[in-house]
């Protein structure tokens, strides 16, 4: 126990020395702004990756100490606090997933709202900024935060490119390319641009509803799959006698191979079942 204690501490210690000694990576710096934006769309944006990632660790290692208690069997502890630290990871990206599905559908309805502001006479700022009280009430909040930025800074561009970087979603980029363009050069073809783009997410959505409820039952039905074994191991961890095989170098060996067989299938049916997503435009 104490070995294992004073193990996590060393590698902590050199984590935080290898964070404030070296460069900024940047593929690190996207996975970053990457679960920043995840944390974001599942409702803890008040939550840093730094801190989360925190939360993930300390409940591993709480997890991992209950069990080497209750098995005896450190691998059996191993397992169950690497399972502790990718869950939330995982319940993140679903909960951020879902809700990026959720606005998909509203993004219809506020394209039309803007169309008919700006028919009815509205300059481009107010008709974007008559949406925080007009629009779909889950996307006010972005649209409030751009008239209150407008109102500051009285900046068309620059609050376009707020309003692009808070909303971190592919239409809303449309969106603001197409509003900016628009107020540098005009274009009185903006209405159509607005409306073709509004139709051909509603044909987006009807698509990919059809598709998802196909898929459904494939992907739960992997989900089940993947957690039976390890529900089998939380009750065989209970009796000593079954543990006290895990304890083993091969039993160790039996763990590591079951655990990168489940990864790898999940991991390979998320991505054969996932469908692609619209890139963001910079």
């Amino acid at each position: 126990m104490g070995i294992v204690i004073g193990l996590i501490f060393a590698l902590g210690c050199l984590s935080i020395l290898a964070a404030c000694t070296s460069e900024p990576n940047p593929r690190l710096t996207r996975l970053n702004e990457a679960m920043e934006r995840n944390l974001r769309q599942a409702g803890v944006g008040k939550t840093s990756p730094a801190a989360f990632w925190a939360g993930c660790l300390v409940a591993a290692l709480v997890v991992g100490l209950v069990f080497l208690g209750i098995s005896g069997a450190l691998p059996i502890a191993l397992a169950f606090a690497m399972i502790t630290l990718i869950m939330p990871v995982v319940w993140i990206n679903s909960r951020a997933r879902k809700h990026r599905t959720e606005l998909r559908t509203l993004w219809p309805d506020a394209i039309d709202t803007l169309v008919s502001s700006i028919r009815a006479g509205l300059s481009l700022p107010e008709a974007l900024a008559n949406l925080a009280e007009h629009g779909p009430v889950p996307l006010r909040s972005e649209f409030a935060a751009f008239a209150v930025d407008y109102a500051v800074s009285s900046s068309f561009e620059n609050s376009l490119e707020a309003f692009k970087r808070r909303s971190a979603d592919p239409v809303a980029d449309r969106i603001a390319q197409a509003l900016a363009l628009a107020h540098e050069v005009g274009g009185n073809d903006l209405y159509q641009v607005l409306q073709s783009l509004s139709q051909m997410l509603r044909a987006d959505l009807h698509t990919r509803g059809e598709l998802e409820a196909r898929q459904s039952w494939t992907v739960n039905g992997a989900k089940v799959a993947v957690a039976a074994p390890w529900i089998v191991l939380l009750l065989l961890s209970t009796k000593p006698s079954a543990a006290s095989a895990y304890a083993t170098r091969q039993g160790a060996l039996v763990l590591l191979i079951g655990a990168l067989t489940c990864a790898g299938a999940y991991w390979l049916m998320l991505r054969l079942g996932r469908l692609h997503e619209e890139q963001r435009v910079r």
